[in-house]
């Protein structure tokens, strides 16, 4: 337990419940996030103040269906409520979010968490879209039958947080009195001895109750997070001898628990003998129409890269204006030296090539927000389901693909959400496809240098909607490849929740944003800023006595480094230069436009020249005049980056999830082979085409 002036509140509820939301509404900026050790699990903690002005911890745990655990994300939720988990102490108090709009499914998680006896308080949240229904929730009988408090909410627009954090701030909250039915006699007699055994193996404490053993019994993760491995076989043999006992016992308890919520909610619901049809359904027809729903999609994506393209141009020549003052001034402060070398073209430089692309990057951040805020994300899998079942996927793996556009990395760990064990790894393999935000200033980078500024907007809108839909068509290629070879079975069929439409949370998506930016800067200023520094010393050192600044950079390591794999790259179309971003931004994407950066200003030799990089593109030339970016040299670069796999954080997660470094290598030489004959195919048959 925690310390009495500084209770631990827990934040519970199932998926789309608004239970994220709520914890963004009460914390604010005032919160954390990392993983709970052992899982790649995502652990948020945050603070807010009761009426009383005492503070309260709030941890926001994993939406889950069920303490009946079939993933890592429910198993966790289990073991933190259960006091089961030696890293995060067991909650003092809990916030059950409720959806009112589904408010028997919900009662099942619900019911399980109040037998636990902790301190509860209800919110009864998206109150709005139940009336809209018609729906009438008898709030006090509700409450009364709990013995809990119960405050009817709107999270997104903050309706009902006062009662909330006044009903949080109450001394004697109470515990919950409601059970949902008495375990059967013969099947608790069963787990009674499971129970002895599990204590004796050091598997649960003297102090757990009956529920825990209950709990760890009818577990379903394929990776049992939370559950040692000398556990598991006193777990599977108490598991198999309930099942031999009680055939069907699990069934029959699931049975138990929901006619006792259908009683309950017979006395608190009132449902309209017909039901109106709700603005959800009404758009639902249009959105999730097989023509209309697809079509409807990318007129949003046109129109999203338009606008990060229309928008951001002004926010981005502050950016570029305000490096290049700041260049100027550290020019004009400091002597001519190394120093000033390294602060000008390394530091400054090679940040503000990266750093010029975050109003870009945070317009993306935001749609996908309001995507997820409206509810219209899931439909997104809904949508793809049909494309996902022609490579023998469902829509549900979509979710995990559709994570990796923001980043490939918590897109590889959200694929433990998926049941089957082939269709999660094939998800983890081809989840580096989805064009990532770290992609993103490549792609504006390179279409900056390809197409001049008279080019119409949404002509570059379109085209960076191909560069995703390329992306997203070669992974949907490579799922059907390995489903149809290498990893043949039956794929699990998808189950989703569907969730009403509802006004987005603006307070929600700005916090989004804001961790999204706060954490680009943080990579800006410490990653990048570093390999900025390697790479200014590797495009400097060894020094040269040549007075022409080309030849230094030639002989320097990083120079002859690009000279070394020229040979390589370019059938491609790339020269050296380019070779010394591709090695570069192997550590990430984004490395390759301040890589470019530093080493077109360390060419220049000219501190007080602060030309903007995609300025520099445009005039780069080879030896023979010809320009360096032309069209088909940018079209290869950016097909090669659709599919190269240059991330080496994404690598070392598909190295943990899976477990194996076969499949890490196995996916960076497919990935990368790819790239490299797509764009050996592109450049040569446009050469030959006289392109």
């Amino acid at each position: 337990m925690s310390a009495p002036d500084s209770p631990l509140l827990a934040i519970v509820g199932n998926p789309n419940s608004g239970k994220t939301t709520l914890f963004n509404l009460l914390t604010g900026l005032r919160q954390k996030v990392a993983n709970y050790p052992g899982v790649t699990v995502e652990k948020k903690i945050g603070e807010c103040w009761s009426q009383h002005g005492k503070k309260l911890r709030l941890i926001d745990l994993p939406g889950a269906y069920s303490l009946n655990a079939r993933s890592p994300d429910e198993a966790v939720l289990r073991d933190v409520l259960l006091g089961r988990r030696a890293d995060t102490p067991r909650p003092d108090r809990v916030v059950l979010v409720l959806d009112a709009a589904n408010l028997e499914r919900n009662l099942y998680l619900a019911s399980q968490i109040l037998e636990l006896g902790l301190p509860t308080v209800i919110a009864l949240n998206m109150i709005d879209v139940a009336e809209a229904r018609q729906w009438r929730i008898d709030v006090s009988a509700l409450s009364t039958e709990l013995g809990v408090p119960v405050i009817p909410m709107q999270a997104t627009t903050g309706k009902g947080l006062l009662e909330l954090k006044a009903a949080m701030s109450r001394a004697d909250l109470p515990r919950p009195r409601w059970h949902s039915a008495p375990l059967p006699e013969d099947i608790r007699a069963s787990v009674q001895a499971t129970r002895a055994r599990l204590l004796a193996s050091g598997a649960i404490q003297e102090q757990a109750s009956l529920l825990e053993p209950l709990y760890l019994l009818s577990d379903h993760d394929p990776l049992h997070a939370g559950i040692r491995d000398e556990q598991l076989a006193q777990i599977a043999q108490g598991r198999d001898a309930l099942e031999k006992a009680h055939p069907g016992w699990e069934d029959q308890l699931v049975q138990d628990r929901y006619a006792a919520i259908e009683k309950l909610c017979a006395r608190v619901l009132i449902r309209p003998e017909c039901e109106p049809v709700t603005f959800s359904q009404k758009l639902d027809r249009w959105l999730l129409h097989p023509v209309l729903g697809g079509l409807f999609l990318l007129i949003f994506l046109v129109f999203l890269f338009y606008l990060i393209f229309k928008v951001a141009e002004g926010p981005m020549g502050w950016i570029e204006a305000a490096f290049a003052s700041l260049g100027t001034w550290v020019t004009g402060l400091m002597p001519p030296g190394d120093l000033r070398d390294l602060l000008v073209d390394g530091a400054i430089n090679g940040v503000s090539g990266v750093v010029v692309f975050l109003p870009q990057i945070l317009i993306l951040f935001f749609f996908i927000g309001l995507m997820e805020d409206t509810g219209y994300m899931a439909r997104l899998a809904f949508i793809m389901d049909r494309l996902m079942s022609l490579v023998g996927l469902n829509g549900k793996a979509f979710l995990p693909f559709l994570s990796s556009y923001a980043c490939a990395v918590p897109g590889v760990m959200a694929a433990r959400t998926i049941d089957s064990p082939k269709d999660r790894l094939i998800t983890i393999l081809i989840a580096p496809l989805a064009s990532c935000s770290a992609r993103l200033p490549v792609y504006l980078l390179l279409l900056s240098a390809l197409m001049p500024e008279s080019v119409s907007l949404w002509v570059k809108a379109g085209i960076m909607v191909a560069l995703y839909a390329l992306g997203t068509f070669g992974a949907f290629v490579f799922a059907w490849i390995l489903n149809k070879g290498i990893m043949r079975g039956a794929s699990a069929p998808m189950i989703l929740e569907m969730p009403a439409y509802r006004l987005p949370s603006l307070r929600s998506i700005l916090l989004l944003v804001w961790q999204r930016a706060r954490a680009f800067l943080v990579r800006a200023g410490t990653v990048i800023f570093g390999i900025s520094i390697l790479i200014w010393a590797a495009s400097t050192y060894p020094k040269s006595d040549s007075p022409d600044a080309s030849m230094r950079l030639e002989q320097s390591l990083a120079g002859r480094a690009g000279h070394l794999i020229e040979p390589i790259i370019a059938p491609l179309g790339f020269d050296w230069k380019i070779g010394i971003g591709l090695i570069g931004s192997f550590a990430a994407r984004e490395v390759f436009v301040n890589t470019m950066a530093v080493v077109y200003a360390v060419e220049a030799g000219d501190e007080e020249d602060m030309t903007p990089l995609r300025d520099r593109l445009r005039q780069e030339t080879r030896a023979d005049g010809r320009p360096v970016y032309r069209p088909l040299v940018c079209i290869s670069l950016l097909v090669f980056y659709v599919f190269a796999m240059q991330c080496v954080s994404t690598m070392a997660i598909v190295r943990r999830e899976t477990g194996s470094s076969r499949w890490m290598w196995f996916q960076l030489a497919c990935l990368s082979g790819t790239a490299y004959i797509l764009s050996l195919l592109i450049y040569q048959t446009g050469s030959a085409l006289g392109y």
